[in-house]
């Protein structure tokens, strides 16, 4: 499977390196290949601060406060909704705020590497049609997803 990811720095807050990089990359697609999505994908990642994930999460979900992470899926595969040119089907934008991620990797005691590699996969699942706040099945389906695939990529802490 090939994924083609596009990123975006729109902070000043935490350098992004090709580490930072790397472990997204390695999430999106180790949560691609665990899902087995049949097709090629281009996700858009971007970086930002507190203040613009904030303003995005008031617009886009009501919620005037920072979050970690944002999923703007182009597909609604729960409803049938799936991809029809299959050269390659953009899936939808991440937006990440990696200022919230470090303050989030020093309160649960594991790496930044760790949390943005977390936070990737959530998010990606998001971009799939998994939905944590619909229902409390949901809810342990999904984060048991998220168990499994951060165990295949190798990130623990």
């Amino acid at each position: 499977m090939r994924v083609k990811i596009y990123f975006s720095n729109e902070q000043n807050v935490c350098k992004v390196g090709m580490k930072l990089k790397r472990t997204v990359k390695r999430a999106v697609r180790g949560t691609l290949s665990h899902e087995k999505f049949p097709y090629r994908a281009e996700v858009s990642v971007t970086f930002c601060d507190n203040e613009r994930i904030r303003e995005l999460n008031r617009e886009y979900r009501e919620k005037d406060s920072p979050t970690d992470v944002l999923s703007f899926p182009m597909y609604d595969f729960k409803n049938g909704d799936v991809p029809t040119d299959c050269s390659a089907a953009e899936l939808g934008d991440i937006v990440l705020s990696l200022e919230k991620a470090r303050l989030q990797a020093e309160e649960y005691g594991h790496s930044f590497t760790r949390e943005i590699a977390f936070l990737s996969v959530h998010s990606t699942l998001h971009l799939l049609g998994y939905d944590h706040e619909t229902s409390e099945s949901d809810e342990r389906e999904m984060f048991a997803l998220q168990d499994e695939i951060m165990k295949e990529i190798g990130v623990l802490r």
